[in-house]
């Protein structure tokens, strides 16, 4: 479920002092519902999802062509440059020492974990991004997964790149992300008791 940027605000988390010019694109409440313990399930399960399940999905489609567009375009060539430095350049000591545990799909690289936050970087010629999971407090005493999609566009590029995609993430990639992230959770679940 979409939630209103305040749900991400509202935590105290790490994220906000990296992240000042970043954008807030997108908050969602994880279909994952656990105690106090499961965050780093939360994380595993995540961070563990593989390509192949989804290659024939819509969701698989526009990722593949975007890989493509990618290529072909440049779009994807390492992003480390000094015109757009790596958020890792800006943790504080005691992040840098945090556990960053496994490496997300997609291209994306970890930055830290805490035991109610873990948050990892991509950066490409059209955007630089962070997907920031956290762990909060549900309405019925147990808690839950929070998602959050923070950007800075790259330039009239990434501005246009970012005004292309909104239909596609809305309209396919997040429900069927969510509905995914939702089944493999329970399934999980289910497996351990």
């Amino acid at each position: 479920m979409k939630l209103p940027s305040g749900a991400h605000f509202s935590q105290s988390w790490r994220i906000h002092e990296l992240t000042r010019d970043f954008r807030l694109e997108d908050v969602w409440a994880l279909p994952t519902p656990g105690g106090p313990g499961d965050f780093s399930r939360l994380i595993r399960m995540v961070t563990s999802f593989d390509d192949a399940p989804r290659r024939f999905s819509a969701t698989g489609l526009l990722f593949g062509i975007r890989k493509i567009l990618g290529n072909l375009l440049g779009w994807d060539e390492d992003g480390d440059d000094p015109m757009r430095p790596s958020l890792r350049q800006r943790l504080p000591e005691d992040l840098r020492d945090s556990p960053s545990a496994v490496t997300p799909a997609m291209g994306f690289t970890p930055l830290y974990q805490l035991d109610d936050e873990w948050a990892a970087e991509l950066i490409n010629r059209t955007v630089h991004g962070v997907i920031h999971l956290g762990w909060v407090p549900s309405e019925n005493g147990g808690y839950r997964g929070q998602m959050a999609i923070l950007v800075k566009p790259n330039g009239p590029l990434g501005r246009g790149y970012m005004a292309a995609i909104m239909p596609f993430r809305y309209l396919i990639v997040y429900p069927q992300m969510l509905k995914q992230i939702g089944r493999k959770w329970l399934s999980q679940h289910a497996d351990r008791t």
